[in-house]
C-alpha cells in the first residue's frame, strides 16, 4: 500500500486556502486541481510499504507524538515547483517554522530506524494547489505577477501527524487516514 506521513488542515481554513487560490482557477491554466478535501502537507512520502510494517511506523509516529507539543501553523503564500514560469505544481506555502522543522526531523529520524531512506532535498512544506499538464511556459505567462498579487490568511493547529493511504481513483487520487499520533509533548 502507498503510504505517506501528513498533516491535515481543519475543513475551515482548507475552505480559506480554496478561496484565496480561486484566482488561480479563473485562469484557465492547464492544471488538474486539487480538491479542498485533499490539501494537506505531506512531511513524508514512504511510497509502497508492505503491511506488517504499519505497525512500527504508528510506534514511530506515536513516539514523536508525545515528545512533540502542539503548535500554530501559517499558510504564508502561493508559489510553483520548479519555477513560477514553467510549473509543475502549484501550491500554497506553510511558513516553515523551528517546530514544524523539529517535527520534520524527528519523523525523518525515527523512520530512518524503520529502513526508510531520509530525505535529503530541502523542507519546503506546502498544500498542493493543482498539478500542471502540458502546455510550455507560454500557458504560464502572466502567472507570476498574479501570485505576487494574491493573499491567504490562514493558520492552523498542528496537533497530529497523521499516517495516510494514497489510493488511485477514476477522479485522482484517493486519501484516507489509517493513524492518527497526538502531539501531546508539553501536556
Amino acid at each position: 500500500m502507498r503510504l505517506f506521513i501528513a498533516l491535515n488542515l481543519p475543513k475551515k481554513e482548507r475552505q480559506r486556502i480554496d478561496r484565496a487560490a480561486r484566482p488561480l482557477r479563473e485562469e484557465e491554466l492547464p492544471v488538474r486541481w486539487v480538491d479542498l478535501d485533499n490539501f494537506h502537507v505531506t512531511l513524508k512520502f514512504l511510497g509502497n510499504v508492505r503491511a506488517s510494517q504499519v505497525e512500527a511506523i504508528q510506534e514511530t509516529l506515536d513516539r514523536v507524538g508525545g515528545a512533540t507539543a502542539p503548535f500554530d501553523a501559517r499558510v504564508t503564500g502561493f508559489g510553483a515547483f520548479p519555477t513560477i514560469r514553467r510549473p509543475s505544481v502549484l501550491w500554497a506555502g506553510v511558513e516553515a517554522t523551528p517546530e514544524l522543522r523539529c517535527l520534520k526531523q524527528d519523523v525523518e529520524w525515527g523512520l530512518s530506524e524503520l529502513g526508510f531512506e531520509k530525505e535529503t532535498r530541502a523542507f519546503h512544506p506546502h498544500l498542493t494547489l493543482g498539478r500542471a499538464s502540458a502546455g510550455g511556459a507560454g500557458r504560464f505567462r502572466g502567472l507570476d505577477e498574479l501570485v505576487a498579487s494574491m493573499e491567504v490568511d490562514a493558520g492552523f493547529v498542528v496537533r497530529s501527524v497523521d499516517l495516510m493511504r494514497s489510493r488511485t481513483g477514476r477522479g485522482g487520487p484517493e486519501y484516507s487516514l489509517l493513524h492518527k499520533a497526538r502531539l501531546t509533548g508539553g501536556d
